[in-house]
Order: structure tokens, then sequence, then C-alpha cells
């Protein structure tokens, strides 16, 4: 990823942080929201260059051979598709479920939103606590103190007189399929701002679920994962490998050892261009 596109990524994190402070307990997840927008951002970028370089590739009229007659790259990793990271089974309700019972399947799952289906599967909608708690507030005070001003805040209004899944639900919903990419349905979670995200087959059908903690699990990988390929980049940079310390936290690596001052630099600056390494901290002694 460029500077510039890490940049954006963080500027839109700073964004969607709350106004105040971040407390010690939640920087864990301020440092996994910053890597998730960088991943995503990445993905676009990835998916933005693919376009004209797949389009040079028709017109030189390459066999489809050709390009991979020599393996991939030992740095491409594996793509991931929906498929392999998607939750099955799924929770849903039906569309005349009461709305009593839709807020008893939420607390029961532990989810924030289940999907809608008819009585052949198909997902049809999404209802979501926000649109339980518009009803309940409905219940709770019928008559509006104010107009409601904005289109969608209407909206909102009159489908919480509903009183059933169907009547509550966000509709169109928006789904991804199994054999999407990991990348492109986590750009289509952070651009439509959804947690969760229904996985249906090519007729509509529900088969799955899949959550940004699934997608962001995918997109980046954990801390033992990232030391494994430090720890390989040191074997390749010093005879002894065994002369550093290396330890990750949330993306940070930290190096500690005595090393040969000429090395250093070159290692560091190594270090810092493996994928989702946050930072390095550079703890080590001259020698």
């Amino acid at each position: 990823m460029s500077d510039l596109e890490r940049s954006s990524a963080q500027k839109e994190a700073r964004h969607g942080m709350p106004g105040r402070p971040w407390t010690p307990q939640e920087e864990p997840r301020r440092e996994a929201l910053g890597r998730y927008l960088a991943a995503v951002a990445a993905a676009a970028h990835a998916r933005s260059a693919e376009e004209p370089e797949a389009a040079a590739g028709r017109a030189k009229s390459e066999p489809p051979q050709a390009a991979s007659a020599h393996g991939p790259s030992e740095r491409e990793p594996a793509t991931l598709h929906v498929r392999d990271v998607m939750q099955v089974p799924a929770v849903a309700v039906p569309g005349d479920m009461p709305f009593v019972d839709v807020a008893h399947t939420l607390a029961r799952e532990q989810v924030s939103a289940v999907p809608v289906v008819d009585a052949d599967d198909h997902v049809i909608g999404v209802v979501s606590e926000s649109d339980l708690l518009a009803k309940a507030a409905v219940m709770a005070e019928p008559r509006r103190h104010a107009a409601v001003g904005r289109l969608w805040q209407h909206r909102l209004y009159e489908k919480s007189h509903g009183d059933t899944a169907a009547t509550l639900m966000t509709f169109p919903p928006v789904t991804v399929h199994p054999t999407q990419r990991v990348a492109d349905a986590a750009w289509t979670a952070a651009h439509a701002r959804l947690k969760r995200l229904p996985v249906t087959d090519y007729r509509g059908r529900l088969v799955g679920v899949v959550t940004r903690r699934d997608l962001l699990r995918a997109l980046i990988r954990d801390d033992d994962e990232i030391r494994a390929e430090v720890e390989c980049l040191v074997g390749r940079h010093l005879l002894d490998p065994r002369a550093v310390e290396i330890t990750v936290e949330n993306g940070v690596v930290t190096m500690t050892g005595r090393l040969d001052k000429a090395v250093v630099a070159e290692l560091i600056a190594s270090v810092r261009g493996i994928d989702d390494v946050v930072g390095v901290v550079d703890d080590t002694e001259a020698v």
C-alpha cells in the first residue's frame, strides 16, 4: 500500500472515532479499525489496477496459460472467497414473524440483524436492532412531537408502524455471493456500512452470512502469522537469526537484541514493507 493510501485510510479511521478519547481497553479496537480500513483501501486500489491490466492482456491475445507458466509469485497470497469465511447455517426469520419474536431472536442469537426470507428461503430484506428500536419508540409514544424533515426519517417512522419482520425490514437487501472475493465483500460492507451481509446463491436463496469481523480476520493476518514472516525475513538477513528477538502485538513489530549496525537499517526497512505491519519498534543494540 502506498503512503497516500495508508494516510487516506488512517484519516477515515479518525473520522470514525468517538468524540471522547480512546481508553486503553479500546486501543486494540482502534488499531483493528485502522488496519481494516487500510486493507479495504488496498483492496479497492488492487481492483482498480486489475481492470486496465486485464484489458491489456486481452489486447495481446495471450493464451491463459502463458501468464502462469512459471507458477504464482512467492508473495502472492491465496485468494480467499466468501464461501471460505462465511458462517453456516445462517439465522433467518420469516417475513410473517411478529415484532416481539424477532426481538427475541436477535437477543437469543446475540446478533444485531438477521435476514428476512420468504417461503422458498429467498432473502427479501434485513431486520435490525435499529428497525426494532424505531418500532419500540412508536409503541411508547405514537405521536411525533415534531415534523420529520428528512425523507429517510419519514420512511423510518412510517415503517415502524409495522408488526412483522416483512413490514419492519430494510429492503432491498445488500447481499454477497459465495464465489465473491473476500476483498470485494469487504468493500461492499464498508461502502454500505453494514456489520453483517447475507450470502445468497445465484437464485437469491440464503446459504450463509458473513460478518465484518470474518472479513477482517481474512484480510488481516494475526500477529502470529506476521511474526513468522518477520522471523523468516530475519533469517535471510542474519547469519544467526537467534541474535534478535521478535514480538508482535496488534501489528506492531518489536525487535530486541545485539545486531551489527550496518544491517539494522536495511532489516527494519524490510520488516516495515511486510503486509499488515503497522509499525516497527527498534530496541536493538548496535555492535
